[in-house]
């Protein structure tokens, strides 16, 4: 999960801004660019299209704060904001190359299904934005969406305007193609720290 949660702002700040007070409205953006930025960059990986995305967002959550109902943190509100706006572009830019969303994965075959990564490893943890570049646009997205945004099956159809099914079947796909890139590394971890260890041992 991002750090959208962690940010906690004063109610009588939200307040405020959902009467359209400037001031407090700044408060906001300061409080959120960071994450907002962050967050578009892992769905687009340009900068430059990023702060565009930020400045896109940031004017969708002025022009509908005042419908903001304070039912989920303010954060989660901002934060599906900027994801509908970041995969607004991905849609944009797939149609502009004249692919699909199914498209990613059209060449791929696989001999069986993936199981679920083990999130609990350390390790893999820090190779995962290494591995997740090698992985189709669509894919990386739904990894990112479900295994570090805890968005469920249901609502990634939503964001995606696919199905359940089709959530489910890209990811399945990714952790099949991201589990021998992160055994790999993690051997040549082990591996690494066995040698170091003998080394130290030996003095």
């Amino acid at each position: 999960m991002s750090k959208f949660t962690d940010i906690q702002i004063d109610p009588a700040i939200v307040k405020r801004a959902t009467r359209g007070d400037a001031k407090a409205h700044e408060i906001i953006y300061r409080a959120f660019s960071a994450p907002v930025y962050s967050v578009c960059l892992r769905f687009t990986r340009i900068p430059a299209q990023a702060e565009d995305l930020l400045q896109d967002t940031f004017i969708e959550v002025i022009r509908s704060i005042g419908q903001f109902r304070a039912e989920a943190p303010l954060g989660i509100w901002v934060r599906r904001i900027a994801i509908s706006k970041a995969l607004m572009f991905l849609r944009s830019a797939w149609h502009k190359r004249g692919k699909s969303l199914d498209d990613d994965w059209e060449e791929m075959t696989f001999e069986s299904r993936g199981a679920p990564l083990n999130s609990n490893r350390q390790d893999q943890a820090m190779d995962l934005d290494a591995a997740l570049a090698n992985l189709p646009e669509v894919s990386r997205t739904v990894v990112w969406l479900h295994d570090v945004e805890g968005f469920t099956h249901k609502e990634i159809a939503e964001l995606m305007g696919k199905t359940e099914s089709f959530s489910k079947s890209q990811l399945s796909r990714a952790y099949q193609r991201l589990r021998p890139m992160l055994e790999s590394e993690i051997e040549r971890t082990d591996a690494k720290s066995a040698i170091h260890g003998s080394a130290f041992g030996s003095c």
